[in-house]
């Protein structure tokens, strides 16, 4: 019997969040897993090597391998690097001494190991696919990560209510990071350039997949940007897949006033041909699911409720429990 294919979609936390519970899917069912990840970041240490030295930010593409990082202890010990971020140095031991290198001004200062690998890779290699192909069997990755696009995006948004002393004035937001922290409510989401050239590798597992998956994760930030990438739309759509949307569990800033439905009505603002098989929201934080399931199935879908979220009252998803609840859904006769 050949392995299920699934792609994700996303990037940042919530693709992450997928990508562990699809581990947790393996020992039960035979998946080929890969991840296509936004790359339009500018935060952080990803948006510092984007404007410093060009290419793909690495941050989301680093989280998603980490997630996929093999069991071996080693493999772990270079999750682990991957993860490690640099700190300023150490202040002089004794009085007198001179100060050690780092600190303020320090360019390591921020960065994680993990997104200078991957830079580093792409130098070396000359193409990012294959930094990536690299860096996951550096870490023994049980899925192969791809980028949405070989080429980096902005992303704008016309934003209303922005500025908070003047909530019916509507402004555009440039780049993810503005995005991601307005308080204000997105009208509209666009990315620059319009129509980025989708990865080839990834339009070609798009086509292949039995299963798509968009979510949990930042909604205009993270799962939506896919849909706006003209390749990679077509392939989505006309892929003979089929697709399941994981819903997250609270509003994030950038979502601020957009309910569980309206987060499956901008997937069909911004792709009215997609249909969805499934949707799986948590059995607690969907509260009346009457509206949700009615959202669903104004896209084709059934609502499925599970308990996903850990326990501690955090809305985070526990990737145990969103892998068991996916566990009899992909491994549903097609």
């Amino acid at each position: 019997m050949t392995a299920t294919r699934v792609v994700a979609f996303g990037g940042g936390h919530g693709l992450s969040a997928s990508l562990r519970a699809l581990r947790h899917c393996v020992p039960g069912l035979d998946l080929d897993i890969t991840a296509v990840v936004t790359v339009g970041d500018d935060g952080g240490s990803s948006g510092r090597l984007r404007a410093e030295r060009g290419g793909l930010p690495p941050g989301d593409l680093r989280q998603a391998l980490v997630a996929l990082s093999g069991d071996h202890p080693a493999t772990r010990r270079s999750a682990a690097l991957f993860q490690h971020r640099f700190a300023a140095a150490a202040p002089a031991p004794t009085l007198g001494a001179p100060a050690p290198a780092g600190g303020v001004g320090d360019p390591l200062v921020g960065h994680a190991v993990g997104n200078l690998l991957l830079h580093g890779l792409t130098e070396l290699l000359g193409d990012p696919v294959a930094a990536l192909d690299h860096a996951g069997a550096m870490l023994g990755a049980v899925g192969r990560v791809l980028p949405m696009s070989r080429q980096p995006v902005g992303i704008e948004a016309r934003v209303r209510g922005a500025d908070p002393g003047r909530p019916d004035e509507v402004r555009t937001l440039r780049g993810q990071h503005q995005v991601a922290i307005t308080s204000g409510t997105v009208e509209s989401l666009r990315l620059t350039p319009a129509a980025p050239a989708a990865c080839a590798e990834a339009v070609t597992a798009v086509r292949a997949a039995d299963w798509l998956i968009f979510g949990p994760g930042s909604w205009y930030t993270s799962v939506l940007p896919h849909l706006l990438v003209p390749g990679l739309a077509d392939a989505i759509v006309s892929s003979p897949a089929r697709r399941l949307v994981t819903l997250n569990l609270v509003a994030e800033k950038e979502t601020s006033g957009l309910s569980l439905p309206d987060h499956l009505d901008t997937l069909r603002r911004y792709l009215p041909e997609l249909k969805v098989d499934m949707v799986l929201a948590d059995s607690t934080a969907v509260g009346d699911p009457a509206a949700v399931e009615r959202a669903a199935e104004s896209l084709g879908a059934r609502l499925v409720l599970a308990p996903v979220a850990v326990t501690d009252g955090t809305p985070r998803h526990d990737p145990a429990a969103l892998g068991a609840a996916l566990v009899p859904v992909l491994g549903a006769d097609r």
